[in-house]
């Protein structure tokens, strides 16, 4: 099955797994964005109004200005500070904030001012919270689908491994479930600290038995430092528990505290991982330079919903 026409194909890794000594590179030309775009002033009055936090910002998401012009966002629930000091994340860590109540209804009413047809919900991840946060995903996914309509995507963080957790969350019924690999197992300890590779793959796999029509997805960051084995070890493992839909993109440093970009992937390579990913039987490969794992959510999970029914 072939991609979206916007949907690049991706990476060649770097074989050299020793992380670079080298200075902080100059951005490649494929990865220059356009200045901000009319439109995003709408979203963003959503966003402030309704007192919501987005990955967009979080993230320092280098789409955002695409996105927000076209009045969709990626909604961050459970507050701003997350419990994991990963490597290459942006997202506030520190003291955690109060789980707020309301939080659901005002996920969902920007949900329906901003007019989305697919809204994804996602995290920082709280491993202060008995649950991880679980209900109060349960509680969001229900009100934004009772409130628009809409098909939801939840990409969740890992519950400590805590399968009552995940239980809870599939009990909302996601039209799509996402949890990130982020990168290969030899890599977690400095990229995905407090994470464990097996877990990642344990959770999708019981999303995926406890739920077998519900589609799983999972996003991979090139450019840390693997190597295209490891990636395609990765993709097979993925398979393996079931994940039909994988998204693969260019890790960018967000500051200069944060890990270093070992590698910046040429756009051309990115067709030839990107097929060699997509011969493993996944029924959608999104990879390209600016691909995130809910950048064009809900056209993939179109392109998958029409691929099923046919």
């Amino acid at each position: 099955m072939s991609l979206m026409e916007n949907d690049v194909a991706l990476p060649i890794l770097s074989d050299d797994p020793a992380p670079s000594t080298r200075p902080k590179r100059r951005l490649p030309s494929w990865l220059k964005r356009p200045l901000p775009q009319a439109g995003m002033a709408y979203t963003s009055d959503v966003i402030e109004d309704l007192r919501l936090e987005t990955v967009c910002e979080s993230a320092k998401c280098p789409n955002r200005s695409e996105c927000w012009s076209h009045r969709t966002a990626t909604f961050m629930i459970l507050g701003n500070v997350c419990t994991r000091p990963c490597g290459f994340c942006s997202v506030p860590k520190g003291k955690t904030e109060v789980v707020q109540i309301d939080e659901p209804e005002r996920v969902a009413e920007a949900a329906e001012r901003l007019g989305l047809e697919h809204v994804v919900i996602t995290s920082v991840t709280r491993d202060d919270l008995p649950d991880g946060g679980a209900n109060h995903f349960y509680e969001c996914v229900v009100a934004v689908r009772e409130r628009t309509g809409a098909a939801v995507e939840v990409l969740v963080p890992d519950f400590l491994g805590n399968r009552a957790s995940v239980t809870r969350v599939v009990e909302s019924a996601p039209d799509v479930f996402n949890h990130n690999t982020e990168t290969v197992p030899r890599l977690y300890h400095r990229v995905r600290r407090n994470a464990d590779y097996q877990r990642t793959l344990d959770l999708l796999k019981q999303a995926k038995d406890e739920r077998p029509e519900m589609p799983t997805k999972s996003g991979v960051m090139l450019g840390l430092g693997e190597t295209t084995d490891e990636l395609l070890e990765v993709c097979s493992d993925l398979r393996a528990v079931g994940c039909e839909m994988i998204t693969l993109g260019q890790y960018l440093q967000p500051t200069p505290e944060h890990l270093p970009v070992e590698r910046y992937v040429p756009p051309e390579e990115f067709d030839e991982v990107g097929e060699l990913v997509r011969r493993m039987g996944f029924s959608l490969v999104a990879s390209g330079p600016f691909v995130r794992s809910s950048y064009h959510a809900g056209a993939m999970a179109a392109v998958l919903g029409r691929d099923t029914a046919d």
